[in-house]
C-alpha cells in the first residue's frame, strides 16, 4: 500500500460511535455521545500539547507495526523500541449480540501485552471538553479515574497502576494490562474478564458479519475492509449514516475548503446503501430506511434538505471554532454545515433509489408496500416539480444556482424507479404516470444538456462547462453506455478533467477558485464507466492505482493530491469506500472462473 504521510489512521467503532488512532496507537479523535458530538479527543485538529488524546508513549521509541484483525473492526498495534523490546496494543469498540439485540455501549477498550523485554511506557490519557477549551476534574477510585466535565463524565476502569497513569511516570508492562473506557458506571464483572469477553465477542460478530457478506472473487480483502468501515458509519440508534467522521480537514493544502461531515447526506448514504446491498448485506439499507422513512413522512410532499442531523434536526448552523489550529494547522475549523439551506434537487432521486430494493426484495424482515409507495409518490412528484429548476448542484456550491445535468438525472430516475415500483405493486396506472414523467425529463435532459461543440454532456442545461457527475448517467440506467453520446462525454471528461489516473469534479471555478486535488469518488466513476464502454484492462489499471493509494491500513479519505498522492479531505469517507467496493465488484473475475 502507499507510504503517503497523510492520514495514517485507523478507525474503530461499533454504530454508536467511533475512534481514529495513529500509527502510533494514539488516539486522536472521538466524539461523544454521537457521531456529530464533542470531540473528548481532539488531536487531529490540535497539533499542540493541550490537545485531548490517549497515548501510550514507548520509552526509547523505534518503530510501530499495525493491522486489523482480519475480518473485524478490531485494530492492534505494535510499538517497538531501541532495544527491539515491544509491545502490542489491542483496540475495539464492543459490540455483540447479546440477550436479544445488539450491545453498542460507548465504551472503548485497550488492551496492552507485552511482546518482548521489560518495556516502559507512560499512559497519557487527556480527555478533553467542549472542543478542547475544558480540562476535566479528575477524581480516582480504587479502580477507576473519573474524568468530569460540564455535561459527561468519564469513567476509566483499568488494572494498570493508578498512580503511575496520574503521574505520567514511565513504568515497566510486565503483564496484560486493560483499560475500558466508557459511562460513569460500575463493570458487572472483573476489568481482565471484561476486557477479554468483549474482544472475544466482538471478534465473532465481525467474523460472522464479513462471512455473510457475498464478495467478489478479486480483491476481497480491500472490499471486506471497505464494507467494514461502511458500517461503522451507520448510526444505529436512528438508521442515519454519516458522510465521514471528521470535520474540517481540508480537501487541498490551505485550501480553506473545510466542512463539517458528521451529519447524514441522503445522496452519499443512498450510495452508501447501494454498495452494501451489492455484497448481500442489506441490514443497513432496513436500518436506514427507518430514518429515511422519517424525513419523508414529515416532508409533506414539500422541500427536503440534501443533510440532516443523525437524529433528523435541520438546523445545522455554521460556525467557526478560532481556539482550534485546525488540520496539520490548517484552519478554518467548522462546525455545522451550511448546506442544509440549500436546495439540491437530486435529493429526490436519492431518496427513491435509496428505498426502492425495499419493494422488490423479498429477504427482507419488512417489505415497502402500497403506503410506503403513497409517501415516495409525494416525494417523485416534487421531484418532477423542481428537476428544470436551478440548485446548487451536488457539489453544494455556494454562490452559483444553475439547472444542473445532475439533478435532473436524480430527477428522471425518481420518476422510473417509481414505475417500476409500481409495476411490482400492479398498480397499471401508477405505472404509465410515472413511465410518461421520466419520459419528459429524459428528453429534456438529453436535448439540453448535450453541447454539440465539447461532444459531451455539460454540467447544466444550456452550459458548456464539464462535470464529472454526468458519468452516472450509465450507473442509473439512463442511457446505454454504449450510446455515442456517452462515450464521447468519457472521453471529453477525461481530455479536460483528468491528472493521469485521477479525476477532479468540474473545470470550471468554484467559489475558492479551481480545484486543486482529484475527488476520488470521481475516478471510481471513470473505471466504472471505462468499465461499461468496454475499456476494462484500463479500467483495471486506474483501480489498482487507487488501491495503492489507500493508507496503511486500507482507507481512503474524500480528496488525492493528483502531483504528491497526499490524502485530504475528511475520513474516512464513505463515498470513496464505496467506489473501491462498486469499482471491485465490476470488475473482478467470477467465482467460476476458479471453481
Amino acid at each position: 500500500m502507499s507510504a503517503n504521510p497523510s492520514l495514517k489512521l485507523g478507525i474503530i467503532g461499533n454504530c454508536a460511535y467511533s475512534a481514529l488512532i495513529d500509527e502510533r496507537a494514539r488516539i486522536v479523535w472521538m466524539c461523544l455521545p454521537r457521531f456529530d458530538g464533542d470531540p473528548v479527543f481532539n488531536a487531529l485538529l490540535d497539533p499542540g500539547d493541550s490537545a485531548g488524546h490517549w497515548a501510550f508513549e514507548l520509552e526509547n521509541f523505534a518503530h510501530s507495526e499495525q493491522a486489523y484483525e482480519p475480518n473485524t473492526a478490531i485494530l492492534r498495534t505494535r510499538l517497538f523500541d531501541t532495544q527491539g523490546q515491544g509491545i502490542e496494543i489491542t483496540d475495539f469498540a464492543p459490540r455483540f449480540f447479546n440477550r436479544g439485540r445488539t450491545f453498542r455501549p460507548l465504551t472503548l477498550v485497550r488492551r496492552i501485552s507485552v511482546l518482548s523485554g521489560s518495556p516502559r511506557v507512560r499512559v497519557v490519557l487527556a480527555p478533553r471538553f467542549d472542543w478542547g477549551q475544558r480540562e476535566p476534574v479528575v477524581t480516582q477510585g480504587s479502580t477507576h479515574l473519573r474524568f468530569i466535565g460540564p455535561d459527561t463524565t468519564l469513567r476509566l476502569n483499568t488494572d494498570a497502576p493508578l498512580a503511575y497513569l496520574l503521574s505520567g511516570t514511565h513504568f515497566v508492562i510486565d503483564r496484560p494490562m486493560n483499560f475500558i473506557l466508557g459511562p460513569d458506571e460500575t463493570l458487572l464483572t472483573g476489568i481482565g474478564e471484561t476486557a477479554l469477553g468483549f474482544e472475544q465477542e466482538t471478534a465473532t460478530y465481525w467474523r460472522s458479519w464479513t462471512r455473510a457478506l457475498s464478495l467478489p472473487l478479486e480483491w476481497q480483502d480491500a472490499v471486506i475492509r471497505a464494507a467494514i468501515t461502511l458500517k461503522l458509519t451507520l448510526f444505529e440508534d436512528t438508521g442515519a449514516i454519516v458522510a465521514a467522521m471528521t470535520t474540517s480537514i481540508p480537501e487541498a493544502p490551505d485550501s480553506g475548503r473545510n466542512w463539517d461531515y458528521r451529519y447524514c447526506w441522503l445522496r452519499d448514504a443512498f450510495f452508501v446503501v447501494r454498495a452494501l446491498n451489492s455484497l448481500s448485506e442489506v441490514a443497513t439499507m432496513e436500518e436506514y430506511l427507518r430514518w429515511l422513512n422519517n424525513i419523508v413522512v414529515r416532508s409533506g410532499g414539500g422541500h427536503i434538505q440534501p443533510l440532516y442531523g443523525i437524529g433528523q434536526e435541520e438546523q445545522l448552523p455554521e460556525a467557526i471554532l478560532n481556539h482550534l489550529p485546525g488540520y496539520r494547522g490548517q484552519g478554518p475549523v467548522r462546525v455545522g454545515n451550511q448546506a442544509q439551506e440549500h436546495f439540491q434537487h437530486d435529493v429526490y432521486g436519492n431518496i427513491v433509489l435509496g428505498a426502492s430494493q425495499a419493494f422488490h426484495d423479498h429477504r427482507l424482515f419488512r417489505r415497502a408496500g402500497q403506503q410506503e409507495f403513497h409517501h415516495l409518490e409525494a416525494v417523485g412528484e416534487q421531484a418532477f416539480r423542481v428537476y428544470d429548476q436551478p440548485d446548487a448542484g451536488m457539489w453544494e456550491l455556494r454562490t452559483r444556482a444553475r439547472i444542473h445535468t445532475s439533478s435532473a438525472l436524480m430527477s428522471w430516475a425518481a420518476c422510473d424507479r417509481l414505475a417500476k415500483v409500481a409495476f411490482a405493486l400492479d398498480l397499471p396506472p401508477r405505472i404509465r404516470y410515472w413511465r410518461e414523467r421520466a419520459d419528459v425529463i429524459r428528453e429534456r435532459i438529453l436535448r439540453e444538456s448535450w453541447n454539440e461543440d465539447r461532444q459531451a454532456f455539460a454540467e447544466s442545461f444550456g452550459g458548456r462547462d464539464l462535470d464529472a457527475s454526468v458519468l452516472l448517467m450509465a450507473e442509473v440506467g439512463f442511457i446505454d453506455p454504449n450510446d455515442a453520446r456517452f462515450v464521447s462525454t468519457v472521453e471529453t471528461l477525461e481530455k479536460y478533467l483528468c491528472d493521469g489516473p485521477y479525476m477532479r469534479r468540474y473545470e470550471a471555478a468554484d467559489d475558492f477558485g479551481k480545484p486543486e486535488t482529484s475527488f476520488n469518488i470521481c475516478t471510481f466513476w471513470r473505471i466504472d464507466a471505462l468499465a461499461r464502454i468496454g475499456r476494462k484492462a484500463q479500467a483495471r489499471e486506474i483501480f489498482e492505482v487507487m488501491l495503492k493509494n489507500r493508507n496503511p491500513l486500507g482507507l481512503l479519505s474524500e480528496d488525492t493530491h493528483p502531483v504528491t498522492g497526499e490524502m485530504w479531505g475528511n475520513f474516512p469517507q464513505t463515498y470513496s469506500m464505496v467506489g473501491l467496493i462498486n469499482a471491485a465488484v465490476r470488475l473482478s473475475a467470477p467465482w467460476d472462473t476458479v471453481i
